[in-house]
């Protein structure tokens, strides 16, 4: 009996994450709750309220 061994390559494709759109919050339920909210809409609606507070859909994580 032969065993034969198999390799299997996954190829992933990487983007880059960066930050556009976030809030600040004080409270964590304030934030499980926000959270939820934002997740529990419509894409247009996430990529308006980027429009509003980042128009130009700049890197933020610099300025937090």
């Amino acid at each position: 009996m032969s065993l034969q061994g198999h390799q299997l390559v996954i190829a992933r494709v990487f983007s880059e994450a960066i930050t556009v759109y976030y809030e600040i919050f004080r409270d964590v339920r304030n934030v499980i709750s926000r959270e939820k909210q934002i997740k529990g809409g419509s894409r247009a609606k996430k990529i308006e309220l980027i429009n509003v507070m980042n128009a130009g859909w700049k890197e933020l994580y610099d300025g937090l």
